[in-house]
């Protein structure tokens, strides 16, 4: 019998686990996609073409902000969002290789 030493990074695990957790719902999903749609997009256009209350939106978009997925873009009293593709996609490929990996 063979005994692995199981090593997590916690700082790695715990940025990890905030950028899965920001991912895993599906409103912030659909945030991402509408975000994606339109390039970059101010929050009001956000929340009035969703449907969402203002703080709802508010709240999402902080998470999404936390976890480095969207960029943020001042004009005025405005805020832009854009997505982080880069962050997306390294998010994705992570979860696609876990994915693989696991199933052998």
């Amino acid at each position: 019998m063979r005994k692995t030493k199981v090593v997590f990074d916690n700082d790695q695990l715990a940025v990890s686990s905030e950028i899965l957790r920001a991912l895993c719902h599906p409103l912030r999903l659909k945030i991402i996609g509408f975000i994606d749609q339109h390039k970059s997009i101010n929050v009001n256009k956000i929340y009035n073409t969703l449907k969402l209350e203002q703080s709802i939106t508010s709240q999402h978009l902080r998470i999404l902000r936390n976890s480095n997925l969207v960029n943020t873009n001042r004009d005025g009293k405005f805020i832009h969002y854009s997505l982080n593709y880069k962050e997306i996609e390294k998010a994705n490929k992570a979860v696609v290789k876990f994915l693989e990996e696991s199933s052998l």
